[in-house]
């Protein structure tokens, strides 16, 4: 069953020129479409500034799309009735990127746990408390941890207590804008260990947005490239990663340690992002791609279905076929 489901989402903010000039356009998404299942994870993955955020923050509701459409749980999420938006608002949560400020310092754990229910439920006290405690269970929390404040834990523990805040209203996506990334390596993959397990018992659909492509390796059933707020490549994991078809996306596999089995080829990218003020007339990776020519400077490629993913490249069939004999 599809949670959520996007077509074409754009944002786009107005930047102030001065008191005489009309204000400049950033388009931080430009017509951005996915849709996610039940029981999935959807990794959307892009150097800083390509639009992930954004994207993330018009999925959990924090901000209405420019245009396009957005479903959660088969319900408009772009303008939903007020009567639904409460209801919205808890069918979708967010794991924050750094446990150590997204925790309130003068709450104690239960305190903490126990604010959703509070502010979005009608549950007597006793049942609140029930609840808490069985969801630090679930996390791998110890039933002493109820009493304590957040400084007197680990950041491993802190963002398993921010995944029992975000589950405590038994949501059907869960958004986790670079969960792990603050977290030392040792800890990581215990976290992720522990989403990947509540996913299976939940049947929760995850929204994953991580730079780290060892991380979306490991988590990650379909990904989605994003670059200057545009999808370039999108589809599932294993045809991304055995056989990349948009150089933006061979560039950043090839900048990924590679343990065993055969190099990657080597792309190296030249120059600096493009300003998303004042993107590239063509294809918006034109600036910096190796295979450039005139027709990528002046048409912008749309996305095509091509081996079992979308490509927005005008040469993805000849990476295709390049690739065919290779081990990438």
């Amino acid at each position: 069953m599809t949670v959520v489901a996007a077509n074409d989402l754009r944002q786009v903010y107005e930047i102030s020129r001065g008191l005489f000039r009309a204000p400049a356009q950033l388009r931080a998404v430009s017509g951005v479409s996915f849709s996610i299942e039940a029981g999935r994870t959807l990794a959307v993955v892009g150097e800083s500034g390509c639009g992930k955020s954004t994207l993330a923050r018009m999925v959990t509701l924090i901000e209405k799309p420019a245009s396009g459409s957005l479903t959660i749980d088969g319900a408009d999420a772009v303008s939903p009735p007020a009567a639904d938006r409460k209801k919205l608002r808890r069918t979708v949560q967010l794991v924050f990127q750094n446990p150590y400020g997204s925790l309130n310092p003068r709450k104690k754990i239960g305190s903490i746990l126990e604010e959703p229910l509070i502010i979005n439920t009608d549950l007597p006290k006793a049942e609140r408390t029930d609840r808490a405690r069985a969801m630090m269970a679930k996390v791998g929390l110890r039933p002493e941890h109820y009493s304590r404040y957040p400084h007197m834990f680990s950041g491993g523990q802190r963002q398993r207590i921010a995944i029992a805040r975000a589950l405590i209203l038994s949501p059907r996506l869960l958004v986790a804008d670079e969960p792990v990334s603050a977290l030392d390596v040792s800890i990581q993959a215990q976290v992720l260990n522990l989403l990947a397990d509540l996913q299976k018992e939940l049947k929760l659909a995850y929204l994953f947005i991580s730079h780290d492509l060892g991380v979306v390796r490991h988590i990650a059933h379909d990904v989605m490239v994003m670059y200057l707020g545009h999808a370039i490549e999108q589809g599932p994991k294993q045809a991304i990663f055995a056989r990349p078809l948009h150089p933006y996306t061979q560039a950043l596999l090839a900048s990924t340690p590679v343990t065993t089995g055969a190099a990657r080829r080597k792309i190296v990218l030249k120059g600096e992002l493009p300003s998303p003020l004042n993107p590239p007339h063509g294809c918006v990776f034109s600036t910096r791609c190796p295979f450039v020519t005139d027709r990528c400077r002046n048409e912008r490629p749309q996305p095509r279905q091509i081996d079992g993913r979308s490509v927005a490249c005008h040469y993805a069939e000849t990476f295709l076929s390049s690739a065919a004999g290779e081990t990438l």
